[in-house]
C-alpha cells in the first residue's frame, strides 16, 4: 500500500514539473520579443533623430556644429554657459566682468594703543583686611590694526588710483590696496583735493594693472542706467549694485571721519551705495566711469551721491603734470542772490554773487586776484567769464572751470551801475 501510494503519488505529481518547464520557456520567449522590440525602437529612433537633425540644420534652426550632434543628446554633461535674458542684462554683466579687475579695496591701518588689564590690592600687606582686587588699565605699546576701509579704481597701468579724500584723510595711517584677484600692495597718497572729495594714490608695485575707462560726466542724463562697484561695508569687495541717475547738480553737506563739507554739482543715484563704497566707480552701460561714489543719505532709501568724473580727470591731469592738485582762486566771500535775499536787502537784481562777509573776515581777501582787480565789499558779480551767476551756476562752480593764471572778465554791479573788471586768477592747493 505504501508502494502504491508512493507510485500513485509520483504519477499524480508528474504533470506539475512539466507545467513549470512550459512556463519557463514562455517567459524567455516573451523577454526575447521585448528585447527585439526595444532594439528596433532604438534603431528607428536613431534614424529619426538623424533625419530630424539634418532637417533642422538645413532649415538653419540649428548651427552646423551643434552640441546635440556631438553628444547625441540635448543635455550635455558639461555645465551650461550663462545666457543673458536681455540685451541690458548682457551689457551689465559685460561691464562688471571687464572692469571689476580695476576696482580695488583700500584698507586703512594704524598703530593703536594696546591696553593691558591688571589688578591691584589696596590692602596688600595689611593683616586683618580681606583681599580685594581692583582692575586697572595701562597701555602696553602699540599694534598696527585695521581701522577702516574704502574703495578706489585704477586709472593708469602703473597703479595710479582715484578714491575719496575722506578715505585717506589720516596722514598717520598706512594704506593697503587689495585687487580683485586677492593680491595686496602698499599704496601712498600722491595728492588730495582741498575742494572736492577726491584723492589720488599710487600702488607701490611694478606689474601692469587693469584700468577703467573714464567717460564725460557733462553728457549724463537723468534716468540712464548706472552700475556701482565697491567694497561694501568694508567687507564685501567688488559688490555690484545697479540703478539709474536720479538727479543732477545736487548740493549736499556730507560728514565723515570727523569732518563736514559742502559738495556742489553732485550726481544723485538710486544704485545702492553703502559704507565702504566711498571712492568706488559709477559706470554707465558703455563701461565708462562717470562718477566717483562719495556719500549716501542715511535716513532715506536708495539715495546715493557721486562726484562727476570730470572733477577727477582734472585732478589726475594735474597730478601727472605738476605732482599736486591746485585750484584757481579769486578771493571773495559772497552770498548767492535769490528772490528772498533781494527783498530782504533791497538789492537791484535777483541773481548774482553779492560780495559780503557774514563774520569778521574781510569780504575781499587781501592781496588776492579780487583785490588786485578792484572788487569791493557789496559789489554784485553778475557774470564770470561770460557765465551768468545764480543758484544754478554759483560763482565757485564757474571758477572751478578755469585754471590758475587764467584771465577772466567780471561783469559787476556797483551802486546800481554795471561795470567790467579784468582779473587774473590766483592759485591755492
Amino acid at each position: 500500500m505504501s508502494m502504491y501510494d508512493l507510485n500513485k503519488s509520483e504519477t499524480s505529481v508528474n504533470p506539475i514539473p512539466l507545467v513549470r518547464k512550459k512556463s519557463r520557456g514562455f517567459v524567455w520567449f516573451f523577454l526575447a520579443l521585448v528585447i527585439m522590440a526595444l532594439a528596433a525602437g532604438f534603431i528607428a529612433g536613431g534614424a529619426y533623430y538623424r533625419s530630424a537633425l539634418d532637417y533642422l540644420k538645413k532649415a538653419n534652426i540649428l548651427p552646423q556644429n551643434s552640441p546635440m550632434e556631438e553628444t547625441g543628446t540635448a543635455l550635455s554633461e558639461e555645465q551650461p554657459q550663462y545666457v543673458p535674458q536681455t540685451t541690458q542684462e548682457e551689457t551689465i554683466v559685460g561691464v562688471v566682468r571687464d572692469y571689476s579687475p580695476a576696482v580695488v579695496s583700500i584698507i586703512i591701518s594704524k598703530d593703536v594703543p594696546v591696553i593691558e588689564k591688571y589688578y591691584i590690592s589696596p590692602f596688600e600687606g595689611f593683616e586683618g583686611f580681606p583681599r580685594m582686587e581692583i582692575p586697572q588699565y595701562r597701555q602696553k605699546g602699540t599694534e598696527l590694526q585695521q581701522v577702516g576701509g574704502g574703495s578706489g579704481f585704477i586709472v593708469a597701468s602703473d597703479g595710479m588710483i582715484v578714491t575719496n579724500r575722506h578715505v585717506v584723510s589720516d596722514d598717520e595711517a598706512e594704506y593697503t590696496v587689495y585687487t580683485q584677484d586677492g593680491k595686496k600692495y602698499p599704496a601712498r597718497v600722491l595728492a588730495k583735493d582741498s575742494i572736492q572729495d577726491i584723492a589720488v594714490l599710487k600702488i607701490e608695485g611694478t606689474e601692469p594693472f587693469s584700468t577703467v575707462k573714464l567717460g564725460d560726466s557733462n553728457n549724463i542724463q537723468i534716468g540712464q542706467t548706472v552700475i556701482a562697484i565697491g567694497n561694501a561695508l568694508g567687507e564685501f569687495n567688488n559688490t555690484v549694485s545697479v540703478g539709474v541717475i536720479s538727479g543732477l547738480s545736487r548740493t549736499i553737506t556730507a560728514g565723515g571721519g570727523g569732518t563736514t563739507e559742502t559738495l556742489e554739482n553732485i550726481i544723485q543715484t538710486d544704485a545702492a551705495i553703502n559704507s565702504g563704497n566711498s571712492g568706488g566707480p559709477l559706470f554707465n552701460l558703455k563701461g565708462e566711469v562717470i562718477g566717483v561714489n562719495t556719500a549716501m543719505a542715511g535716513n532715506a532709501q536708495n539715495i546715493g551721491f557721486a562726484i562727476p568724473v570730470n572733477v577727477a580727470v582734472r585732478d589726475i591731469n594735474q597730478v601727472k603734470s605738476n605732482g599736486k592738485i591746485t585750484y584757481p582762486f579769486l578771493g571773495v566771500n559772497y552770498t548767492i542772490i535769490d528772490d528772498t535775499i533781494q527783498k530782504e536787502n533791497n538789492l537791484p537784481v535777483n541773481y548774482g554773487a553779492w560780495i559780503i562777509s557774514s563774520d569778521k573776515s574781510s569780504a575781499v581777501v587781501a592781496g588776492s586776484a579780487a583785490e588786485i582787480a578792484g572788487l569791493k565789499n557789496k559789489d554784485i558779480i553778475l557774470e564770470f567769464a561770460g557765465e551768468k551767476i545764480g543758484k544754478n551756476n554759483t560763482l565757485s562752480s564757474a571758477i572751478m572751470k578755469r585754471s590758475p593764471q587764467d584771465k577772466v572778465i567780471l561783469k559787476i554791479m556797483r551802486d546800481g551801475q554795471t561795470l567790467e573788471l579784468e582779473a587774473i586768477l590766483g592759485e591755492r592747493e
